[in-house]
């Protein structure tokens, strides 16, 4: 007889395999204590991190606390007060119910427990390390319970490489402190790393939370939301269609307000606001519904952001409905009043109208109108260009053939080029008898991008002091952020200095930068950043350069001068690298003469 192959898993075991699930990072640590917080009833929570939660997360409330036995049938698996029987997932209203997350935690850190109920003298302390149950004492502490967790996967060595940089992790917490405290209104949340106050949210509407998280400025970006029927209620806020931006941060979807995603929502959003932006831009969104728990499961996932809905297509067209109403209050797109009467309103009485007169010249012929100075100079030096760009084909002939040859980096010799501009986009010019296409943004970006490498590495950029220093509020991810980045802007030329909560003084920009908005730059290279992060892992510094370079060069649609066109080659062409941008795009193309020759001869 074979000897039995299958065993029960020892517990501490699978308490670390179902830590895989729940406990990703330490965002997800903040994640379930939170909302075991909030669960407890909670008025005020104070969330404590070091080193970005790897070293410490501590999370106080002033719940209604636990007594003896439940402080210590909490950390076991599957134990827990939301539910009793299979039916009550359909009637859930709490945050948590698998009875997971606890044992999950305790199972790859170092956790204490502090609790106490209202009416008890003493309160109770439980200490776990590993999954073990190591302690249980009384103790003197607040009503309420304090959960610390220190060294997160102190024991699973291999987990803990796999985290990010402080800075990422961090972005990560700050997500799961939104997502928790805007639909939370009425709980004051507090949030400290290593010593520092970073979001003090007290209690208010949801618009004051919203900007207590990412500034007054949002207000005027927003359109309120408000559709109530029998099957479900929908509230919030949407964006103006022309405050929508380039990418899909600030989209929030709340069920019974528990933070979900769900695409096929998200794409009811997009319906709406179909024809009003381009396809390349984002609306910012915060939408609460509201349904009855038994219309929604939200049990198909350990972490319990996605949902199903029993009835997905009444959903979706009231979301929809619901937002193109809003916009269309807002004045953001065409509405009808059905409330108002057929025959509209009543014109103005004693009111002349008059047909609208059009002035027309009846001498004006296009093709012989003078041309400003400009327009001029530009189109006499295109037809020399015109000329002059296939000088030196007659003699192709006697050199190297063209697809031997290849586009290096020029350093020492002077370069001369005869350029003109295509549709504002491209530079065309000849380069070793070749026909040669650069695109003129992206040709900038790399010139931008080994510049700033050069400031942050070799020499600091120098920076032009403003006459009128520039009050620059931020989010709370974007203030940790810049001051992360604080030495880096300083070697790029930018003089930025904390002034309050959450806001900088620009009091200097780079010299090169002048005719920019040092408010909307600063904005839109933290925002490249952020996105550079989610999509590939790249060094602090180099990120800064690419955003910078992104985000200050000359783009699409510019006219350009031929002496800056000239300069702009030349610049490229002294690159380590002119063809390719910091991302990896083409900068140029080249066609070679005999290409060009075969292409006729056809």
């Amino acid at each position: 007889m074979q000897p039995n192959i299958i065993a029960l898993l020892p517990d501490h075991v699978a308490n670390q395999i179902a830590a895989g699930e729940v406990v990703q990072r330490p965002a997800s640590v903040v994640k379930e204590l939170l909302e075991n917080a909030i669960d407890a009833g909670a008025t005020q929570i104070k969330l404590i991190v070091k080193d970005a939660g790897k070293g410490m997360i501590q999370v106080i409330d002033n719940g209604k606390g636990m007594n003896a036995l439940d402080a210590r049938m909490c950390f076991e698996r599957h134990a827990t007060s939301k539910i009793s029987s299979a039916d009550d997932l359909f009637s859930l209203t709490t945050k948590g119910f698998r009875g997971e997350a606890l044992a999950s935690i305790a199972a790859v850190a170092q956790v204490e427990l502090k609790t106490r109920q209202e009416g008890d003298e003493v309160g109770q302390q439980v200490v776990i390390e590993g999954g073990k149950f190591a302690s249980q004492n009384e103790c003197s502490t607040a009503k309420g319970t304090s959960f610390t967790v220190k060294n997160l996967f102190f024991n699973i060595p291999a987990r803990r490489n796999f985290l990010k940089s402080d800075q990422v992790e961090q972005k990560h917490i700050l997500d799961e402190i939104e997502r928790v405290a805007i639909p939370h209104t009425g709980i004051h949340i507090i949030f400290q790393s290593n010593g520092n106050e970073i979001l003090n949210l007290p209690t208010g509407s949801l618009m004051q939370r919203i900007k207590s998280l990412l500034g007054n400025y949002i207000q005027k970006e927003l359109a309120p939301i408000g559709e109530d029927t029998s099957f479900v209620k929908v509230s919030g806020y949407v964006s103006l269609p022309e405050w929508a931006i380039k990418n899909k941060k600030e989209q929030f979807f709340f069920v019974n307000n528990r933070y979900v995603r769900n695409p096929f929502l998200n794409h009811a959003i997009y319906e709406a606001y179909k024809d009003l932006i381009s396809y390349q831009s984002h609306p910012r969104y915060f939408i609460f519904l509201e349904l009855d728990p038994k219309h929604i499961d939200i049990n198909i996932h350990p972490t319990k952001t996605e949902v199903k809905f029993t009835d997905d297509k009444t959903v979706y067209m009231l979301l929809t409905s619901a937002i193109k109403r809003a916009l269309g209050k807002a004045g953001a797109a065409p509405s009808l009043d059905f409330e108002q009467e057929s025959s509209f309103s009543t014109l103005p009485e004693n009111r002349i109208y008059k047909a609208p007169e059009v002035s027309i010249n009846p001498s004006y012929n296009p093709f012989h109108a003078p041309a400003s100075p400009a327009v001029t100079t530009l189109q006499r030096s295109n037809r020399q260009n015109w000329e002059s760009m296939f000088e030196g084909f007659k003699t192709i002939e006697t050199e190297m053939p063209a697809e031997q040859k290849q586009i290096e980096p020029v350093r020492e010799e002077a370069l001369h080029f005869n350029v003109f501009q295509l549709q504002s986009r491209y530079l065309v010019s000849t380069y070793h008898s070749n026909v040669l296409i650069v695109d003129q943004q992206r040709a900038h970006e790399r010139v931008l991008y080994e510049h700033y490498l050069r400031a942050v590495n070799l020499q600091p950029v120098h920076s032009q002091q403003l006459l009128f220093p520039e009050q620059m509020e931020l989010s709370a991810k974007d203030f940790v952020l810049i001051k992360d980045l604080d030495h880096e802007f300083k070697q790029l030329g930018f003089d930025l200095a904390p002034f309050g909560k959450n806001s900088v003084v620009i009091n200097g920009v780079p010299a090169d930068l002048q005719d920019f908005k040092p408010g909307q730059t600063i904005e839109s290279i933290l925002e490249t950043f952020r996105l550079n992060t989610i999509d590939a892992k790249i060094e602090k510094r180099d990120n800064l350069c690419r955003s910078m370079a992104r985000n200050t060069g000359i783009k699409y649609g510019k006219p350009l001068e031929e002496e800056e066109m000239t300069l702009l080659l030349e610049s490229l062409f002294r690159c380590e690298n002119p063809l390719y941008t910091p991302w990896g795009k083409p900068v140029m193309m080249e066609i070679g003469y005999t290409d060009i020759e075969k292409f006729f001869k056809r």
